[in-house]
């Protein structure tokens, strides 16, 4: 999987640099074209003449080569590359990747990295577990960058515990296991906006209309979407759900009104829509502005509104873009998702009904039918709403990740 990746492999100021050495010759072994950035201090440890032997190319360090001036561009070092490994990471090279100290061209080449970043620490065992660099380890992970976990072993100052670098044959493992992984990735390359949730419409600033979905299909839509490479716009009303995809971009809204503003921002970006959220049909004609007292006001008259039907807007100017629906009926379920199809320009939408016990809100399953624009059904048995995720993405797209023709 390796054969033909152009590399970084980044080397910091520790004492595993001498494994640097080993990592580098299995890279090229394996057909990788390896660029070689190394800090100041990682030369005090391992030599760059080494290093470019065995690379075949010169070794980065400086910002530029002093005797001509050549400037060393980190940006370009981030396009060319498929994928960037720093191993050894410090403590303090972990630190400044993840607050973005830019004082040394590893870290602009980081900070400047269009690929996947792989992190392989190593330092002594009291570093390694200090809060800090636990800290720092955290948010380089929610980043999206790979940690490959230091091993336990006698380290640099003899004592024995965890901080070891993970064995060259290990990262090359781990990077050729990622690699193998994108390539099989469907949906990569999409970019596909999901709602999901409900939304609520306030009566004042205590009380709305909503109804009781939980978000989970949508969710579950979305996690599904982004393990295939989809990069997926989440708009969510308000759940207690949390997103662990770190291609998820996710926006918070509350009313109906706020979640058309937000779809409309992203829509333009994207190639696809599933559109699974609850959205509230009404809205209150006036909102107080403080809490209505039923001492001073009795029985009340609520006059209701319409929202704006989302899926419909969205979908008007979809050209040649996937618009998918949902539909929770109660009754007359198949004409009347039929109807929501031709009425919101939509290309499939899902079928589900609160007849079904497996269905509906709050619930970890659901049974759907998926109805194409083309009068196809397809009725799927009950199942988890992540195996349900699947199905639906399975059906709507095509194998090869772009739009199912039936637009």
């Amino acid at each position: 999987m390796l054969k033909g990746k152009h590399i970084i492999l980044g080397i910091s100021g520790g004492i595993a640099a001498f494994k640097s050495v080993y990592l580098l010759r299995l890279l090229v072994k394996a057909g990788a074209e390896v660029q070689v950035v190394i800090t100041p201090n990682g030369k005090e440890f391992i030599t760059p003449v080494t290093l470019s032997s065995l690379s075949g190319r010169p070794v980065i360090s400086e910002f530029f080569t002093a005797n001509t001036g050549e400037w060393h561009s980190h940006v370009d070092l981030g396009l060319w590359a498929d994928a960037m490994i720093v191993a050894p990471a410090t403590a303090s090279t972990i630190a400044k990747m993840a607050n973005g100290v830019a004082d040394n061209m590893l870290i602009t080449t980081y900070l400047s990295a269009k690929e996947q970043v792989f992190v392989a620490p190593a330092m002594d065992l009291d570093m390694y577990r200090h809060q800090s660099t636990v800290r720092n380890l955290n948010t380089l992970h929610a980043d999206g960058v790979e940690i490959i976990e230091a091993t336990s072993g006698e380290l640099a100052s003899h004592l024995i515990g965890k901080g070891r670098m993970a064995e060259p044959e290990e990262i090359v493992r781990r990077m050729e296991a990622w690699f193998e992984n994108e390539a099989c990735k469907p949906l990569k390359g999409e970019r596909i906006l999901i709602t999901a949730g409900p939304t609520y419409e306030n009566i004042d600033p205590v009380r709305f209309i909503g109804n009781y979905s939980s978000g989970k299909m949508g969710f579950a839509l979305a996690e599904e979407a982004a393990r295939r490479g989809a990069e997926v716009e989440l708009v969510c009303g308000p759940v207690n759900l949390t997103t662990t995809a770190t291609n998820i971009h996710r926006t918070d809204v509350r009313s109906a009104a706020e979640m058309l503003s937000a779809c409309e921002k992203c829509w333009n970006d994207c190639t696809a829509a599933i559109f699974c959220a609850a959205v509230s049909d009404y809205t209150p004609e006036t909102c107080a502005d403080t809490k209505i007292k039923r001492e001073k006001l009795g029985e009340m008259t609520l006059k209701l509104v319409k929202n704006p039907d989302i899926a419909a807007t969205i979908s008007k100017n979809k050209k040649d873009r996937l618009c998918v629906g949902f539909a929770l009926e109660t009754d007359n379920g198949m004409e009347n998702a039929t109807d929501k199809i031709i009425r919101k320009n939509l290309d499939w939408i899902v079928l589900n009904s609160l007849q079904d016990k497996e269905a509906g809100f709050a619930k970890d399953t659901n049974k759907v039918t998926l109805i194409s624009k083309d009068g196809r059904h397809i009725p799927f048995p009950a199942k988890s709403k992540k195996d349900v995720a699947a199905d639906i993405l399975d059906t709507v797209f095509n194998k090869d990740g772009r739009c199912s023709q039936t637009q």
